[in-house]
Protein backbone atom coordinates (compact mmCIF):
# COMPACT_ATOMS: atom_id res chain seq x y z
CA UNK A 1 0.00 0.00 0.00
CA UNK A 2 1.28 3.86 -0.66
CA UNK A 3 -0.11 6.63 0.72
CA UNK A 4 0.28 9.82 -0.38
CA UNK A 5 3.82 12.01 -0.73
CA UNK A 6 3.51 13.73 1.91
CA UNK A 7 2.62 11.06 4.05
CA UNK A 8 5.21 9.17 2.92
CA UNK A 9 8.15 11.81 3.78
CA UNK A 10 6.32 12.13 7.03
CA UNK A 11 6.34 8.14 7.92
CA UNK A 12 9.63 8.03 6.77
CA UNK A 13 10.73 11.22 9.58
CA UNK A 14 8.77 10.18 12.07
CA UNK A 15 10.56 6.09 11.80
CA UNK A 16 14.24 7.52 11.36
CA UNK A 17 13.90 9.53 14.62
CA UNK A 18 13.39 6.44 16.52
CA UNK A 19 17.05 4.59 16.94
CA UNK A 20 16.73 0.83 15.75
CA UNK A 21 14.47 -1.43 17.99
CA UNK A 22 12.40 1.43 19.20
CA UNK A 23 10.98 2.33 16.41
CA UNK A 24 7.41 0.78 17.53
CA UNK A 25 7.11 4.85 18.95
CA UNK A 26 6.25 5.73 16.17
CA UNK A 27 2.78 3.30 15.66
CA UNK A 28 0.23 5.44 17.08
CA UNK A 29 1.08 8.62 15.22
CA UNK A 30 1.53 6.48 12.36
CA UNK A 31 -2.04 4.99 12.89
CA UNK A 32 -3.72 8.10 13.23
CA UNK A 33 -1.86 9.98 10.41
CA UNK A 34 -2.87 6.67 8.00
CA UNK A 35 -6.38 7.15 9.43
CA UNK A 36 -6.68 10.83 8.79
CA UNK A 37 -6.09 9.65 4.99
CA UNK A 38 -7.71 6.58 4.15
CA UNK A 39 -10.53 7.58 6.40
CA UNK A 40 -10.00 4.60 8.84
CA UNK A 41 -7.77 2.17 10.06
CA UNK A 42 -8.18 -0.48 7.47
CA UNK A 43 -6.94 -4.30 7.13
CA UNK A 44 -4.48 -2.88 4.46
CA UNK A 45 -3.14 -0.54 6.47
CA UNK A 46 -2.59 -2.75 9.48
CA UNK A 47 -0.26 -5.45 7.34
CA UNK A 48 1.53 -1.83 5.74
CA UNK A 49 2.24 -0.24 9.23
CA UNK A 50 3.46 -3.39 10.84
CA UNK A 51 5.57 -3.97 7.74
CA UNK A 52 7.16 -1.17 7.56
CA UNK A 53 7.54 -0.94 11.84
CA UNK A 54 8.77 -4.92 11.64
CA UNK A 55 5.77 -5.59 14.23
CA UNK A 56 3.35 -8.37 13.76
CA UNK A 57 0.02 -8.12 13.24
CA UNK A 58 -1.33 -8.83 16.41
CA UNK A 59 0.80 -5.72 18.15
CA UNK A 60 -0.98 -3.40 15.63
CA UNK A 61 -4.28 -4.94 16.44
CA UNK A 62 -3.54 -4.98 19.93
CA UNK A 63 -2.99 -0.98 19.74
CA UNK A 64 -5.98 -0.90 17.19
CA UNK A 65 -7.83 -2.16 20.33
CA UNK A 66 -6.92 -0.14 23.03
CA UNK A 67 -7.53 3.51 21.88
CA UNK A 68 -10.88 4.90 20.67
CA UNK A 69 -9.74 7.24 18.95
CA UNK A 70 -8.48 4.72 15.74
CA UNK A 71 -11.33 3.37 14.42
CA UNK A 72 -11.81 0.63 11.35
CA UNK A 73 -15.06 1.64 10.46
CA UNK A 74 -14.86 5.27 8.29
CA UNK A 75 -15.84 8.03 10.15
CA UNK A 76 -18.05 10.85 8.60
CA UNK A 77 -16.80 13.75 6.58
CA UNK A 78 -17.14 15.58 10.00
CA UNK A 79 -16.78 13.55 13.01
CA UNK A 80 -18.11 15.23 16.60
CA UNK A 81 -16.69 14.57 19.71
CA UNK A 82 -18.47 15.90 22.95
CA UNK A 83 -16.94 15.87 26.04
CA UNK A 84 -19.45 14.82 29.03
CA UNK A 85 -16.69 13.96 31.73
CA UNK A 86 -16.65 16.41 35.03
CA UNK A 87 -16.23 19.61 34.17
CA UNK A 88 -18.12 19.91 30.72
CA UNK A 89 -20.90 17.23 32.75
CA UNK A 90 -21.32 20.15 34.96
CA UNK A 91 -21.83 22.92 32.15
CA UNK A 92 -24.10 21.23 30.17
CA UNK A 93 -22.21 18.23 28.28
CA UNK A 94 -24.42 15.36 28.99
CA UNK A 95 -27.43 17.81 27.56
CA UNK A 96 -25.13 18.95 25.05
CA UNK A 97 -24.50 15.13 23.54
CA UNK A 98 -28.15 14.61 23.96
CA UNK A 99 -29.50 17.06 21.54
CA UNK A 100 -26.43 16.25 19.39
CA UNK A 101 -27.86 12.84 18.91
CA UNK A 102 -31.32 14.37 18.16
CA UNK A 103 -30.38 16.90 15.47
CA UNK A 104 -28.48 14.46 13.74
CA UNK A 105 -30.65 11.71 14.56
CA UNK A 106 -27.78 9.13 15.16
CA UNK A 107 -26.08 7.64 18.72
CA UNK A 108 -22.66 7.26 20.20
CA UNK A 109 -20.25 5.80 17.75
CA UNK A 110 -23.04 6.60 14.98
CA UNK A 111 -22.73 8.52 11.67
CA UNK A 112 -25.70 9.95 9.58
CA UNK A 113 -26.95 8.06 6.18
CA UNK A 114 -25.67 10.99 4.04
CA UNK A 115 -21.80 10.17 5.74
CA UNK A 116 -21.46 13.68 6.91
CA UNK A 117 -21.61 13.74 10.38
CA UNK A 118 -20.34 11.47 12.95
CA UNK A 119 -20.69 11.69 16.45
CA UNK A 120 -18.89 10.15 19.51
CA UNK A 121 -19.34 11.00 23.52
CA UNK A 122 -15.90 11.60 25.25
CA UNK A 123 -14.03 11.43 28.22
CA UNK A 124 -11.95 14.21 28.01
CA UNK A 125 -10.96 16.98 25.46
CA UNK A 126 -8.47 18.70 27.95
CA UNK A 127 -10.31 21.73 27.71
CA UNK A 128 -12.19 21.97 31.22
CA UNK A 129 -11.63 25.62 31.72
CA UNK A 130 -13.89 26.17 28.75
CA UNK A 131 -16.54 23.35 28.93
CA UNK A 132 -18.23 22.08 27.76
CA UNK A 133 -16.62 21.26 24.93
CA UNK A 134 -16.19 19.59 21.45
CA UNK A 135 -14.14 18.71 19.03
CA UNK A 136 -14.95 18.59 15.01
CA UNK A 137 -12.63 16.71 13.27
CA UNK A 138 -9.32 18.81 14.81
CA UNK A 139 -10.57 21.58 15.41
CA UNK A 140 -11.98 22.71 18.80
CA UNK A 141 -15.28 24.12 19.84
CA UNK A 142 -15.50 26.01 23.26
CA UNK A 143 -18.16 27.04 25.73
CA UNK A 144 -21.05 24.95 23.36
CA UNK A 145 -24.78 25.00 23.83
CA UNK A 146 -27.15 23.93 21.99
CA UNK A 147 -28.30 26.41 20.11
CA UNK A 148 -24.37 27.19 19.02
CA UNK A 149 -24.28 23.45 18.04
CA UNK A 150 -27.23 24.21 15.90
CA UNK A 151 -25.59 27.15 13.97
CA UNK A 152 -22.39 25.27 13.82
CA UNK A 153 -24.24 22.21 12.20
CA UNK A 154 -26.00 24.58 9.98
CA UNK A 155 -22.60 26.33 8.75
CA UNK A 156 -21.04 22.41 8.20
CA UNK A 157 -23.23 21.60 6.09
CA UNK A 158 -23.36 24.70 4.06
CA UNK A 159 -19.97 24.13 2.85
CA UNK A 160 -20.89 20.85 1.22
Amino acid sequence: MTFSPELEAKFAKMIGNYPPGRQKGALIPMLLYAQDEVGAVTEEVIEEVAKRLKLSRVEVEEVLGYYTMLTREPRGRYHIQICTNISCMLTGGEELFEHACRRLGIGNKGKTPDGQFSLEEVECLGACSWAPAMQVNYEFHYQMTPEKFDRLIESLRKLQ
